[in-house]
């Protein structure tokens, strides 16, 4: 008697058979990856994400090939693959560089309304805004901008205004004045707040020069 319990129990705890171990620990795997690319889902659509700089429209401050990250916490709360804000704590500042998607325009031949834009907040709500040349005015008075380049001494052709963005609206430029599309030859200068998808915060790679990397943008 005891040795046939004794022969129960020693089957009872043996290890399951290879094929069903093997399986075991696939799911395990598989659940690990699901449970990490939920993970990176909502870190990317709700706290942080990547973009690379594809064009020179924000040089000095950007340059061609800069990878940075930018927080989509700096002015409210979102959801993944969500558009709007679920709830905004705070509001754009003059100065900030912002990543954006903008409004279509039906005179492109391409839908540019997904294209992710890199440009400097230059004008909030309530704010009278004029170009002349290589002088910006806000509320008529002349501003001082280090950050600005204008390579041709200010092209004529990106005079603006005087214009007031209007409630809920932005206007912006890049800072490679003479060579950026920006919102002095939109259709619509003015860009809706809830097209924001974050701030820029820094440079984490870069493939023009590696000191670069860990620069902060202002």
């Amino acid at each position: 008697m005891n040795s046939a319990a004794s022969s129960e129990t020693e089957s009872s705890s043996s290890p399951p058979p290879p094929t069903l171990k093997a399986w075991q620990e696939t799911l395990s795997f598989v659940k690990t990856i699901g449970i990490l690319l939920l993970l990176a889902i909502f870190i990317r659509g709700t706290l942080i994400e990547a973009f690379k700089i594809p064009s020179g429209s924000m040089i000095p401050t950007l340059r061609i090939g800069d990878h940075i990250l930018v927080s989509k916490l700096s002015y409210g709360i979102r959801l993944p693959f969500v558009e709007k804000l679920i709830f905004q704590y705070a509001e754009p500042e003059r100065g900030d560089i912002v990543v954006f998607t903008r409004v279509d325009e039906s005179r492109t031949i391409e839908d540019e309304s997904r294209d992710n834009v890199i440009k400097r907040v230059i004008g909030i709500p309530g704010d009278e805004i004029e170009v002349q040349r290589n002088r910006l005015y806000v509320n008529k008075v002349l501003q001082e901008e280090p950050y600005a380049r204008w390579e041709n001494g200010g092209d004529p052709l990106g005079n603006f205004g005087p214009k007031v963005v209007p409630e809920g609206h932005l206007l912006l430029l890049g800072d490679n004045r003479d060579h950026s599309r920006d919102s002095r030859f939109w259709q619509d200068p003015f860009l809706p707040q809830e097209r924001l998808k974050g701030r820029a915060l820094f440079v984490y790679w870069s493939w023009d020069q590696l000191s670069r990397i860990g620069t902060i943008l202002r």
